[in-house]
């Protein structure tokens, strides 16, 4: 081989060759293997664990041996399953839509204010940082009857008779659901915002100047602009909703996901099975069905926004 041979064939030489785009490219994938590697190893290999747990019996007490389908079994058979899954859906159905008016509406009026934005703003974020297990204590002291809970202070002064919120079938799901919205309507109002701000002023001036009213801006202009925010904050808060545990499991101790389970969500049935029953291939079955219902309504969640 000649020395312009060596010299070609050498690390330092098909270096040279290279272009600059396409060193860049490589020195980029290099930095990004660690985090991607970690990201993989953490993320995924979890997942796929669950996916083969899924299909074994394993209680902690004997080794994971192959069953096939009959944790899946199991679950469709069980009554307990399809009331948290109605449980669940309810979180989802009610909390996404109220929680995102809410916050709009907050974000929109808020978007006007110059006195105070700043402090006001930081006021709206605090619950949001608040820990799931202080909050959800305060709000159960909020349920308690006369004369500890303070709403029912407050309906017993008006002469409305007092409510049993947490001890009541119909009325605990409620109840557990307005803790959620408001843990975070904080963050949501703050995404809003940044995106009513992104949107040019310019718009709003033409608009006015062609003699639209605030309520033809707001469905002509600033709607259809905030849909790439509106998009991201319903897919995030359909699986914050669906994926609830913090609020359920802490503002009733005593009975989690009670009275006779109407507001136990689906985590909640897997924390339990797991780590109160130890039947983990049980619970690793329903992890993956809770990962599949995710999946479904953020990818039918993505197509509708994205074709409207």
């Amino acid at each position: 081989m000649s020395a312009t041979a060596q010299q070609e064939a050498a690390p330092g030489g098909l270096w040279s060759r290279i272009s600059l785009g396409q060193k860049q490219v490589i020195w980029a994938w290099g930095f990004l293997a660690a985090p991607l590697l970690f990201y993989v190893i953490i993320r995924f290999w979890p997942t796929f664990q669950a996916f083969y747990l899924s299909v074994t019996d394993w209680t902690l007490t004997k080794p994971a041996s192959f069953v096939g389908f009959e944790n899946y079994q199991r679950l469709f058979n069980d009554p307990l399953f399809w009331q948290v899954f109605r449980n669940t859906f309810m979180y989802l159905i009610l909390g996404t839509p109220i929680s995102l008016l809410i916050s709009f509406v907050v974000a929109y009026y808020l978007d006007r204010v110059r006195f105070m934005h700043s402090f006001i703003r930081a006021l709206y974020f605090l619950p949001f940082l608040t820990t799931a297990a202080a909050m959800a204590w305060v709000w159960r002291w909020f349920y308690q009857p006369v004369p500890i809970g303070v709403i029912n202070d407050v309906l017993a002064s008006f002469g409305i008779p007092q409510q049993p919120f947490l001890r009541s079938t119909s009325q605990a799901l409620p109840a557990v659901l307005a803790p959620a919205v408001w843990a975070g309507l904080g963050f949501q109002v703050i995404i809003f915002l940044a995106g009513l701000r992104a949107i040019p002023v310019t718009y709003y001036e033409a608009a006015r100047i062609d003699g639209l009213s605030e309520g033809a801006i707001l469905r002509r202009i600033t709607l259809p602009l905030l849909k790439p925010t509106l998009v991201f904050l319903v897919v995030f808060s359909s699986i914050g909703f669906l994926r609830i545990f913090d609020q359920v499991y802490n503002i009733n101790t005593n009975d989690p996901g009670g009275p006779l389970n109407s507001t136990k969500p689906l985590v909640l049935m897997i924390y339990q099975t797991a780590f109160s029953s130890y039947e983990m291939g049980y619970a690793a079955a329903q992890t993956v069905v809770l990962f599949m219902i995710l999946l479904v309504i953020s990818l039918v969640q993505l197509r509708l926004m994205r074709d409207r």
